[in-house]
């Protein structure tokens, strides 16, 4: 399962959206923003709670210029 972490007003995570969006994409969207507790399970699983955040089999992915380029490579996943 592939999951991104995000919070509403992150310009970087709103990147991350609008090609999500731009690619008619669809991944598992976590808000810490509107769900507090998505906050100590990001910490959990990257050790940070930096957003936007992809986690794809455990392995958690920071930086949005990253994300989007993981996202590209692995389209045929989503």
């Amino acid at each position: 399962m592939i999951t991104l972490y995000i919070r509403t007003m992150c310009p970087f995570c709103r990147k991350v959206l609008n090609y999500l969006e731009k690619e008619e994409l669809s991944v598992k969207i976590k808000d810490l923003s509107k769900n507090p507790e998505y906050i100590d399970e990001l910490e959990n699983l990257g050790g940070k709670t930096q957003v936007p955040c992809l986690v794809h089999e455990g392995e958690a992915l920071y930086e949005s210029d990253d994300i989007i380029e993981w996202l590209k490579r692995n389209k045929s996943e989503l």
